[in-house]
């Protein structure tokens, strides 16, 4: 594991042993950010920041620079009121992906504070295998069913337990490709 991940996977643990995660907003583009610039800061010099670039990833151009910020705009006005008004929210906001890097790792955090207040569940991300998630992620700009069908299926109301929670980070991690040194 490089040395920027292995610090900013530290960052995210302690984003939750502290307590620091209870004090972002919820939802909204600024919730966002904070977690980014938590996860990253210090690592690089654009942690929280909304990229003024246009990047894409495997073929997939994300949002346009230039229309980012209004995009983004309209993205934290969706309703959270339903599973699937989360996933759907959750899905553009991966189309925005409005940082150079670490989007993933941290928009699977910003997804969990979603559920976690407003349907009192989280992804037990442990159990969700890489390719299948990402494939669902891939497709999702198309059709959010697979990575709904996906996600419900290992939700769970057990919102405060900590190995949940530290697993799940580990998988989001790992989700991104990186492993874990032998022995930690």
């Amino acid at each position: 594991m490089k040395n920027i991940d292995k610090q900013s996977l530290e960052n995210a643990f302690l984003l939750f042993d502290t307590g620091d995660i209870e004090t972002f907003e919820i939802g909204s583009t600024k919730g966002l950010q904070q977690i980014h610039s938590y996860l990253f800061g210090g690592l690089y010099e654009f942690a929280g920041k909304i990229r003024k670039n246009n990047i894409s990833k495997g073929g997939f151009r994300f949002a346009n620079s230039l229309y980012l910020n209004e995009a983004l705009g309209k993205i934290e006005q969706m309703p959270e009121n339903s599973f699937e008004e989360i996933i759907s929210k959750y899905v553009e906001m991966n189309i925005a992906h409005p940082f150079l890097e670490g989007n993933g790792r941290t928009m699977r955090i910003w997804l969990d504070l979603i559920l976690k207040k407003q349907l009192k569940k989280v992804v037990n991300w442990q159990f969700i295998d890489k390719i299948q998630y990402l494939q669902a992620m891939e497709r999702s700009p198309v059709n959010d069913l697979e990575i709904r069908t996906l996600l419900s299926t290992n939700l769970t109301d057990d919102i405060d337990n900590s190995e949940i929670i530290f697993k799940g980070i580990e998988q989001s991690y790992y989700y991104e490709g990186y492993e874990k040194e032998d022995g930690k």
